[in-house]
Parts: structure tokens; C-alpha cells; sequence
């Protein structure tokens, strides 16, 4: 149950508009004093290097990045934390994902970059954010303790990672800390088996192959022989970087920040290519993403027989799903993410006062129809003619004698009072097809329409 249940083509410019945003996140407890940086970089000793560590979080879509993040915002790390995202698709959903966490925010610090992928075509608006938090922090007027990347799911984390070498500016106020891969355990291997045309590159193997650090997360819903399997084909790609096994990305913040990973001269060795910025970068084209933004409110049960029919029929390619649904009667966000054929979803903070409620989805997955897609949401969202289809779907109106199951009462007979009933009282956007005032006056509802719930009283025909 959907309502109770405890994450392309950069040639199709209709389906695929990644976005930048960057924000300033400062942790819960306050600031305490700046730990003394001891990396060995590039600029001299170890102690003297004051330069503002980078991580960048990688990891193939759905593989738990955003929860990681949002698992940094509330940690009691003390630390000041500028994270740069970039989402793969025209509607960002993460921003949303992420605000509730998020203490220090205003408009002059987000910024959006459209038309391109991190590891692309924004490469330099990357370098173009990173150069407006160092001039603020240069100016002092803003304090860092450390910049989070999180990339795309579909980006290759090595483009990303030149930025910090190639670019003076950026290389004199920031150091590479580290790139850490989320791998979902449930779904790599199919991922790193998946046949790519001649010349596209298999991001998921990217991923693994640059890690200094490797989240093998969701360990929680495959075997123990699954990930004695996994962690052999993630040796077989990358024999350096330390695997630690996690579920829900829960990981301490030393797992993440400031590990000192980074090692130009091993990515070298690997890459003798790595430095070299004109190197093209070709992404898998029949991978899509399709936002949809709808205004207005959505029927929730019309909602989940929408996303159960995509987990049955498109599960296999659809490698990511997530969104902010505004529910008919509920003051609560609807917030889902899905990756394949597993679905998490649940109610959480409520809009805002002067919140604009509309929803956002996001799909990203393999020959989408994205016209399909936005029509079938279109039917989840409530209109007046949808709630007169609807009333006259049920087998009983107003004033109609019934006899209603009241489970310890048995069969009692009462009237129907209202159709289409919700309480505050009722969960948030459940809508029940009766309220039923029995004899004895008392006011019920009847959570279905069938004869398990409500029937005829023998007196009555319709």
C-alpha cells in the first residue's frame, strides 16, 4: 500500500534538462571550531594545505546518494557544508528531498544550470559555482568546512573530478577529498552487464573504477552469497578502495568527509587520459529522463494503480522514479522514490502556508514513452468531472437504504449520508465511498464499495 509503506540522452533536449542547484547547509548543532585540515595535497605540507575539501558522491541512479545526504545534514558533525547537485532531468525533485534538511538557505545561493550533464555539457558551470563560493569565502563571508558533489546517477564521476586540476582558480581554493560510490547491491550487476552501443561508456563501471570509496548499501534485501558475488565484480574493477557494507546509506560522516583519498598519480596510472579535458564523453541514448509538474491535486489511489502498473510492465528498465505528489486531503507531502521494481513512499512534512502545491516526478529509464507517462498521471489529478465519474461508479446515493458490516456489531441498517466521504480524523487521502448514518444514529463509514463492507437493505432495490 502506497500510503503506508514505512532515486539519457543528452541529445533529446525535450527529455533530458540536468540541472545544478548549490546551496549552503550548515549542520543542526551549530558550528564548532574548524578542525586543522591534514591532507597531504598538492600545495606543500600536509598542515599548510588550508584549501576546502571536495567529495564527490557518485553512485548509478537509485543507488541511495540523496539519503546519504540528507543522513550528512542531521549528523552532529558541527561542520558548515556547501553541497553543489546536479539532478538528470527537467524537474528537480532532490532540492525538495533535501530542503527539509537544510538551515541556511536563500535564493541567491541556488543556482539551475539546464542543458547538459555534469560530466558534460556543465562542466563548466560546475567550475562557475565553485568560483561564487570562493569569492564569498574569500571575502569572508562565508565559512567552509567542506563542498559534497553529488552527481548524477548517470554521470561519470572522472570529468567531474579533472575540475580540480585543470581550473587554477579552483584548484588554489578547493582540494579533491574524494570520490565515494553508493553501489546498490540489489540491482549493480545488472547494471555493469547491461550492453552499451559502440562508444557509449558504462557509467555504473565508471563509478566503481574511480571510487576511493565504496557504500555497498541496501545489503539489507539481497543474500549473503549475493554480496560475497557483488563485492567480487567490484574487486574486479576497482582492488583499491575500501568497501563498507550499509543499508538505508548509513554510514558515519567520516565515512564520506574529509577521508583523504583522492591520489592523482594512482588515477594516472589508471587513466593516463585523466587530465585530458577534450576527451569526448557519450552517454547511452536510449536512456531518458521525463519530468512531469502538475498543478492541482492528486487522487492517491489513482495514484498508486498508476505506479503499479509501471512497476509490473517497465520495472526492468525503469531505473529510477522519484517525486513530491500534492494528495486530495492531506495537509501532508506525498514523497516516493523507486528504483526498478522496489518502491518506498511515504506521507511527511506538510506544505508550506505559502507553498505553491503541485507535483513533481521524475523518471529516468530506459525507451520511455514520455507522452504515455504524462497522460496517465494527468488522470491522477482530481476535476470535477473525474469526482462525477466517480459518484457515478458506486451503487448506492444519498438516502438509499443499506445494511453495513460494523465487524463487532454485525449487519446493521442504516442511510447513506454522503458520497465520496473524508474525515480529518481518516488517513491522509483516503477517501471513503460512503458515510452511513445507522438507525440508532450514529455516523460510520464504509471503506469499500462491495458487499464485504455495505450491501443492500432487503427492502431496498436500485
Amino acid at each position: 500500500n502506497l500510503t503506508h509503506d514505512p532515486e539519457p540522452s543528452p541529445n533529446d533536449p525535450t527529455a533530458t534538462k540536468p540541472s545544478i542547484s548549490s546551496f549552503l547547509l550548515e549542520d543542526k548543532r551549530g558550528q564548532v571550531e574548524k578542525e586543522e585540515e591534514k591532507d597531504p595535497a598538492a600545495m606543500g605540507d600536509a598542515s599548510d594545505d588550508n584549501r576546502v575539501p571536495v567529495t564527490i558522491l557518485t553512485g548509478f541512479l537509485g543507488s541511495g546518494k540523496t539519503t546519504l545526504l540528507n543522513h550528512i545534514l542531521t549528523a552532529t558533525h558541527g561542520k558548515k557544508i556547501a553541497i553543489i547537485e546536479n539532478e538528470f532531468g527537467e524537474v528537480g525533485i532532490d532540492d525538495a528531498l533535501l530542503q527539509k534538511n537544510t538551515k541556511v538557505q536563500s535564493d541567491e545561493e541556488i543556482i539551475e544550470m539546464m542543458n547538459g550533464c555534469i560530466c558534460c555539457t556543465v562542466r563548466q558551470d560546475l567550475i562557475v559555482v565553485l568560483n561564487k563560493l570562493r569569492k564569498r569565502v574569500e571575502d569572508k563571508t562565508l565559512h567552509l568546512d567542506g563542498i559534497v558533489i553529488e552527481t548524477t546517477g548517470m554521470a561519470d564521476p572522472a570529468p567531474v573530478a579533472q575540475t580540480f586540476f585543470v581550473d587554477e582558480d579552483v584548484r588554489r581554493f578547493s582540494r579533491l577529498d574524494g570520490i565515494v560510490t553508493l553501489v546498490d547491491a540489489k540491482h549493480i550487476e545488472q547494471h555493469l552487464d547491461e550492453e552499451k552501443k559502440e562508444g557509449a561508456e558504462n557509467e555504473a563501471v565508471e563509478q566503481i573504477a574511480f571510487a576511493d570509496r565504496l557504500l555497498l548499501n541496501k545489503i539489507d534485501v539481497v543474500t549473503e552469497e549475493d554480496l560475497d558475488r557483488v563485492e567480487k565484480r567490484i574487486r574486479a574493477i576497482n582492488s583499491e578502495a575500501p568497501i563498507q557494507r550499509c543499508q538505508q546509506s548509513n554510514v558515519s560522516v567520516d565515512s564520506v568527509l574529509n577521508i583523504k583519498g583522492f591520489d592523482l598519480e594512482k588515477t594516472l596510472e589508471m587513466d593516463p587520459e585523466f587530465l585530458n579535458t577534450e576527451g569526448e564523453h557519450e552517454h547511452d541514448d536510449s536512456v531518458t529522463s521525463c519530468g512531469i509538474r502538475e498543478a492541482g491535486e492528486v487522487d492517491i489511489e489513482k495514484f498508486q494503480k498508476f505506479i503499479q502498473r509501471i512497476l509490473v510492465s517497465q520495472g526492468p528498465d525503469m531505473f529510477r522514479m522519484k517525486g513530491v505528489i500534492s494528495v486530495r486531503h492531506s495537509k501532508q507531502k506525498f514523497v516516493y522514490h523507486a528504483v526498478h521494481m522496489l518502491f518506498c513512499g511515504d506521507f511527511t512534512e506538510e506544505w508550506g502556508p505559502n507553498e505553491k502545491r503541485e507535483s513533481k516526478l521524475i523518471f529516468i529509464g530506459k525507451n520511455l514513452n514520455h507522452e504515455q507517462l504524462k497522460k496517465d498521471f494527468a488522470a491522477c489529478v482530481v476535476t470535477p468531472e473525474m469526482i462525477v465519474q466517480d459518484i457515478q461508479k458506486l451503487r448506492f446515493a444519498v438516502g438509499d437504504r443499506v445494511e453495513a458490516n460494523a465487524e463487532e456489531g454485525g449487519w446493521r441498517a442504516g442511510k447513506i449520508v454522503e458520497l465520496m466521504y473524508h474525515g480529518d480524523f481518516m488517513p491522509p487521502g483516503f477517501v471513503a465511498p460512503y458515510q452511513i448514518e445507522l438507525d440508532d444514529g450514529t455516523l460510520i463509514f464504509a471503506p469499500a464499495d462491495d458487499n464485504l463492507c455495505v450491501r443492500a437493505a432487503p427492502s431496498t432495490t436500485k
